[in-house]
């Protein structure tokens, strides 16, 4: 199956248990014999796409895999800013997802991330890829933001505020009195807006709060990262 590379880990004295995203069978995991050689240290980078074989004997039992490169997408992050989201949108994927679960559109939208990285794009329009893809992570886990219409008013237009409780939109004037304990929207989540480095910094602020609460509980390494690459938009 076409995979991309998600996590890497050490096993015995030269291989690797490797975390794969796939497009039908969801986050897997395999064996890689030699995973850490020269040979194939290069291909198993985080954000690599490969066509994986995953065999075993049983369920249970941990799959031997064998991999072959298709894209060479990590070696092409060569900004401080690349480098970083390449990192976490991998790291997230590799963390976030139960193994064996389908989420083709996680997969299409990591694809495209990984793609962006590898062309350069600009530290715009990786930022606003970063804060779709973890609102996206989010509802396919169940925990998704409505951000349809106005919690109080059920009005579409002037959304500018999400309930950090709720996970709802507000609108700009019903939120007035309660402003202070709301969590920023971003223009460009509801509409066309181009998305500035203060509307990444609060896309990002707003997607953490609901991360940091309902996937990355005890992952306290990975949230000091991610407020680190929040910061890079700042």
């Amino acid at each position: 199956t076409p995979a991309i590379v998600c996590a890497v880990l050490p096993h015995g004295e030269h291989g690797a248990v490797v975390r794969f995203l796939t497009p039908d069978d969801g986050l897997v995991a395999g064996y890689v014999r030699g995973g850490r050689s020269r040979a194939l240290r290069p291909v198993l980078q985080p954000g690599n796409g490969v066509q994986v074989a995953l065999r075993a004997r049983v369920d249970s039992q941990l799959a031997a895999a064998t991999v072959e490169l298709t894209a060479a997408r990590a070696a092409l992050a060569t900004t401080a800013t690349e480098l970083a989201v390449l990192a976490w949108v991998t790291a997230l994927t590799a963390t976030a997802l139960p193994e064996n679960e389908r989420h083709p559109h996680l997969f299409t939208v990591l694809a495209a991330i990984v793609d962006a990285v590898a062309a350069g794009a600009s530290p715009q329009t990786l930022g606003e890829a970063v804060v779709r893809h973890e609102l996206l992570l989010l509802a396919e886990l169940g925990f998704g933001l409505d951000l349809s219409a106005c919690a109080l008013t059920g009005a579409i237009d002037d959304l500018a505020f999400v309930s950090p409780r709720t996970g709802r939109a507000v609108g700009q004037q019903a939120a007035e009195p309660y402003r202070d304990r709301l969590l920023p929207l971003p223009a460009f989540l509801v509409g066309p807006a181009v998305a500035d480095g203060a509307a990444i910094h609060a896309g990002l602020r707003l997607s953490g709060h609901f991360l940091e609460r309902h996937v990355l509980m005890g992952h306290g390494d990975l949230v000091t990262v991610r407020r680190r690459l929040a910061d890079r938009w700042f």
